[in-house]
């Protein structure tokens, strides 16, 4: 499983980052989803591999403008450039109002393919396609916010070889008809199951992708089965003591704590004020402020997210940086 972040500002975008919007593919797939899309996130992905065209599925986590605004713009580019498929948009109540005002008053009211609009916000969601499976929990925020569990869909199936030799099961058809999981019938009338002859298969990767978020512990159910959490960390603590609460984002040493507490392998930090900058000469705030205080309190592999920064999570659940 791939991210590619195309935007790691908070609220407001930088001469660095753009706000809120995040690639995930699955390696071996051309096709790949789209987790929030603040404004300008068509033109972020001009500088990547993904094209509109082979966009599966947007996730929005909350109506804030800086992780939805690109909506309008990266629709009606996928109509100019020709999409026919559907896209699936899935979001909490408000964006389909949104999207429907924005094509009711900027002719878009035809467009050359299907929109089709899931609520996340409803207690049942899920997002199923042979590719992965996608469910949604509640955050706290000025508004509704959710994170998005993504679960990759495991097909692989392979035979073990020696276990076919003891049963005597001949190469050929027989092998291809356990390799697709059928069940099948030897000559002499022995009954073989695909499960019997295979190795166990791998486990799935998880992956926690969060809206904007006060309660990192809201996350604690999911967490102890996740291989990587992406999530916010606005402001640090001392930052977050002058400017109050009232903003309902998170710290570095929140989000910390809770993967700390679940043992995540891999903590991606995102969404950073643009008060911090990228090196410490540049302002009185930097990046490695963020970084210093989740430092304090989360032992594992910890990631500040920039820009166009892509990152492997390997069958081994290995998070392993792409170097584009």
């Amino acid at each position: 499983m791939r991210l590619t972040f195309l935007g790691t500002s908070a609220g407001l975008p930088t001469r660095d980052r753009n706000v809120t919007a995040l690639a995930l593919a699955l390696e071996q797939h051309r096709e790949w989803y789209l987790i929030d899309c603040g404004e300008a996130t068509q033109h972020q992905l001009l500088r990547t591999r993904y094209s509109a065209a082979k966009l599966r599925a947007i996730f929005i986590t909350h109506i804030h403008g800086d992780h939805c605004y690109g909506l309008p713009g990266l629709i009606a580019s996928a109509q100019m450039g020709g999409r026919k498929e559907p896209l699936t948009i899935c979001a909490p109540t408000g964006i389909e109002e949104f999207i429907d005002a924005v094509r009711r008053y900027t002719d878009l009211s035809r467009l050359s393919y299907p929109l089709a609009f899931i609520r996340s916000d409803h207690p049942d969601f899920c997002y199923r396609d042979e590719n992965i499976c996608v469910d949604s929990i509640e955050l706290s925020h000025r508004v509704p916010s959710f994170a998005y569990r993504f679960i990759e869909q495991v097909h692989e199936r392979m035979l073990d070889p020696e276990q076919l030799a003891a049963l005597d099961v001949p190469r050929g058809p027989l092998w291809g008809e356990l390799q697709r999981g059928r069940t099948v019938r030897l000559d002499d009338g022995r009954v073989i199951a695909a499960e019997s002859v295979c190795y166990k298969q791998r486990e799935p990767r998880r992956i926690v992708i969060g809206g904007d978020n006060d309660r990192p512990e809201l996350l604690d159910a999911v967490l102890p089965s996740c291989d990587a959490l992406v999530h916010e960390a606005t402001f640090t603590a001392d930052v977050l003591a002058k400017v109050g609460p009232q903003y309902q984002h998170s710290t570095p040493a929140q989000v910390a704590q809770a993967a700390q507490r679940a043992k995540v392998p891999h903590l991606l930090l995102t969404h950073f004020s643009q008060r911090y900058r990228r090196h410490a000469h540049e302002g009185e705030h930097s990046l490695a402020d963020l970084s210093a205080e989740a430092r304090q309190f989360y032992q594992g592999n910890l990631v500040m997210a920039d820009d166009f920064a892509t990152y492997e999570l390997t069958r081994d659940k290995q998070l392993v940086p792409i170097l584009s």
